[in-house]
């Protein structure tokens, strides 16, 4: 029989299409639990996950990418390994993100994004993202069925994040075609488009350069002049690299969260028809039902933190150097919390308690967005289709479904999500 001790993480298949039951034998052991593999410690319990995210002097972003495959140049010994880490972080993948960083760089950084994700600032983008959802259904809804990432979760995701960054309407063409996702047969996918560059989306990165380099030489009255020349709080400016860094990262965290939660939102109302109704007549609850999407499927299965030095969590001791994984899929399934957690309940006490957006410095800046986006989204497709259900010919029949989802340990999400419905209109 399978056990915790036996099951890795990291390489079990069995684990990609439901993870859950293996989260909940982790958490009947206890909540906070060291691994067999790869020296990880796993926490599934609630309030241990929100104690550490909320300790990053304790508890380094250094490794959040990359896990237990975070290696340095010299061993992690003794029981306080701060100061390697901040003198080869460097060395780890994707240190030049914020994701990974630490206070006080992190809070240096992440103030320059806060000045571009306002209120005001998605209050503005909130009225392209009700024209942006029709757009994009108007591009198969007379076809009355579609593969719904590909159709429209991954688009709509690229442009309304590239609207909240002021890329001119005229180019959004341009960016579709950069990331593969233009409707038009014929266009260029980015694999075809750059050829041989190792880096798929260096045209990202070229592009906003370009950007930032103009709108520094000539400032306009538009919003990329505003993130061109957002300083950080001691009023400095920023050096290009990292505005672009901040853009680009925003591309790619803002499309992999939206598109995960529209999916499984889109799947559980295809297989819920009485839900579909129930929304129709009370937009209101709209909401609840994108929270307790995003608890029940959390978009992302697992964030990774550092031990700094020996500390204890749940009463277990967590040794300096040790790698921390946050299971922010079991975390929000946790009965001490959530009570009958496996169901989905929009009515739940408390339904926006959940850690799916993480907690504390690290908490995702995008989250207010990726709500907006799953609302909008959702009343137009309900508005705009009648009858969705899964198809049978793709999924198989109601009994015996079967679904694909991405092979990662880090995000959970479908991979393909097949849908039929009744056009309106």
């Amino acid at each position: 029989m399978s056990t915790y001790e036996t099951i890795d993480f990291f390489s079990d298949p069995s684990l990609v299409a439901d993870p859950y039951p293996y989260f909940d034998d982790l958490r009947d052991v206890a909540p906070v639990l060291p691994l067999p593999h790869l020296g990880v410690v796993a926490i599934t319990g609630y309030d241990e996950a929100v104690e550490v995210y909320r300790d990053p002097d304790t508890f380094s972003s250094c490794n959040s990418v990359v896990g237990p495959y975070a290696t340095f140049p010299v061993p992690l010994e003794g029981d306080d390994v701060g100061d390697v880490i901040d003198q080869y972080r460097d060395k780890l993948p994707m240190f030049e993100h914020m994701v990974t960083m630490d206070p006080p760089q992190h809070t240096r950084e992440r103030a320059v994004l806060m000045k571009l994700i306002t209120p005001k600032r998605l209050k503005e983008n909130e009225d392209f993202i009700w024209r942006a959802a029709d757009q994009q259904l108007d591009e198969f809804i007379a076809e009355g069925k579609c593969e719904f990432i590909r159709a429209y979760t991954q688009p709509f995701a690229m442009l309304v994040v590239a609207d909240l960054l002021g890329v001119p309407e005229s180019d959004h063409e341009m960016f579709r075609q950069g990331f593969g996702l233009s409707a038009s047969p014929g266009m260029m996918g980015a694999g075809d488009q750059h050829g041989d560059n190792l880096n798929a989306l260096s045209w990202l990165d070229d592009t906003f350069i370009r950007y930032v380099e103009e709108r520094r030489r000539e400032p306009r009255d538009d919003y990329l002049t505003h993130m061109a020349l957002a300083t950080y709080p001691d009023g400095t400016l920023p050096d290009v690299e990292s505005v672009v860094r901040t853009a680009t990262f925003l591309f790619a965290a803002g499309q992999e969260t939206t598109a995960r939660l529209l999916a499984a939102a889109l799947k559980y109302l295809a297989e819920n028809p009485a839900v579909q109704d129930e929304l129709r007549q009370h937009k209101e609850r709209v909401p609840e039902f994108i929270e307790e999407t995003l608890r029940v499927e959390s978009p992302v299965k697992t964030d990774f933190r550092l031990a700094r030095r020996t500390t204890t969590i749940g009463g277990v001791e967590i040794k300096a150097g040790m790698p921390v994984m946050l299971l922010n899929g079991a975390a929000n399934r946790d009965p001490r919390q959530f009570e009958c957690p496996a169901k989905f309940d929009i009515d739940r006490a408390g339904i926006r308690t959940h850690i799916a957006f993480g907690r504390g410095t690290h908490s995702c800046p995008g989250g207010p967005l990726a709500r907006v986006e799953g609302r909008i989204s959702v009343e137009r497709i309900l508005d705009r289709m009648r009858d969705i259900r899964l198809s049978d010919e793709h999924h198989g029949p109601a009994g015996a479904r079967r679904f694909d989802y991405e092979p990662t340990w880090i995000l959970r999400g479908l991979s393909k999500l097949h849908l039929e419905f009744t056009p309106v209109g």
